[in-house]
């Protein structure tokens, strides 16, 4: 009998959902919401009833039967440091991601995941993958120089660790055999070292470390930075949304849209040129540092995100680490494909969901 699984992936003006029959994808929508119809929530964790019955609807006028699921998946959000897998979403996970480590859209894939499930009743499942406070770091990682701020894990864990999984069938090996290195390029930036099937390594691409991202700041300056929280010129908002929402390629050259950009390059923008490929040339750095923790042991050098889509960045990157390891290039998020994969393995028992507490 076929199982049809749902795989919920809140964004922070859109939801996307898709409905799979075992391994087949049968539907797949992005369903937008408006800042109107969001502005009326102070939280994110607030809107998870207005979201979940948005998908509810949608599924309904596509004449799909939100009853028949038997699993629901659901991307996973800011919670406290776990390691990698899958895990079932329980009342102490609904409690954490109500009062979560930090505000992020990834929060509301598992309050929404159990919603749904508690909804269809009749032992549907309520699973997240893979969330980005994966923590599997060597304590020599967490070292940062400073005692009160250790180094910290938060990642694009899903899609890294499948793009990880995807090379390593197309190479005929285990992933747990493997020395990766993934870089993931989107809104934000994160390079992982995967060390036989563990990320024991990775900038904090959230909160300012490592390349900067196309809205990003990256690692800074510190003292330089210290100097401009102290100037009175910006609140402490005004200087975290400078690390995070208008930093990066938005800070310098006013937009975060690729194509726009190598637009500007084309036509001779040498101000583009010059941050544009600044950006690749931080991310190849971050690869290059991680091939010491790896101790020049690598197995692929993996690059993925919506930025790999661009070869005048890929190919900056490749040019300065292809000496490193093999390189392979995966544009795009696979995070619904990933998603529901993983529900499959745990409807057919070839996963044991782990709990958290």
């Amino acid at each position: 009998m076929d199982n049809k699984i749902l795989v919920v992936n809140p964004g922070s003006t859109s939801t996307k959902i898709a409905v799979f029959q075992d391994r087949n994808q049968i539907f797949l929508i992005n369903i937008k919401h408006s800042q109107e119809q969001l502005s009326h929530y102070n939280r994110i964790a607030d809107q998870f009833e207005f979201r979940k019955q948005t998908i509810i609807e949608e599924l309904e006028k596509s004449q799909i039967n939100v009853l028949s699921m038997n699993i629901i998946v659901g991307r996973g959000g800011l919670l406290k440091p776990i390691e990698g897998g899958v895990y079932f979403v329980n009342q102490a996970m609904i409690n954490d991601l109500h009062n979560p480590m930090g505000e992020h859209e990834s929060n509301l894939g598992g309050l929404i995941a159990k919603e749904i499930a508690d909804y269809i009743g009749n032992g549907a499942q309520a699973i997240i993958v893979d969330p980005t406070c994966v923590d599997e770091l060597e304590d020599i990682a967490r070292v940062s120089g400073m005692p009160e701020l250790p180094r910290k894990s938060l990642l694009h864990t899903l899609n890294q660790r499948a793009v990880a999984r995807t090379y390593s069938r197309e190479i005929n090996r285990a992933y747990e055999d493997l020395n990766l290195i993934v870089a993931h390029m989107g809104g934000g930036i994160s390079v992982g070292a995967h060390c036989k099937g563990k990320i024991i390594d990775v900038n904090n691409g959230l909160n300012g470390d490592g390349p900067f991202s196309p809205e990003r700041s990256g690692g800074v300056p510190i003292g330089q930075l210290v100097e401009l929280c102290f100037s009175g010129k910006y609140s402490k908002g005004e200087i975290l949304k400078k690390i995070k929402g208008a930093g990066g390629l938005i800070a310098y050259l006013g937009t975060s849209n690729a194509i726009e950009i190598e637009k500007r390059i084309e036509n001779g923008d040498k101000e583009a040129e010059l941050i544009y490929t600044a950006m690749a040339y931080q991310v190849a750095k971050e690869i290059a540092s991680l091939s010491a923790v790896l101790k020049g042991e690598i197995d692929g050098i993996l690059l993925t995100g919506g930025i790999a889509y661009s070869k005048m960045i890929t190919d900056h990157i490749i040019e300065r680490v292809e000496h490193l390891g093999p390189v392979h290039v995966y544009p795009g998020e696979n995070e619904m494909d990933a998603l529901a994969s993983y529900g499959y393995m745990v409807l057919n028992n070839e996963i044991e969901p782990k709990v958290y507490s």
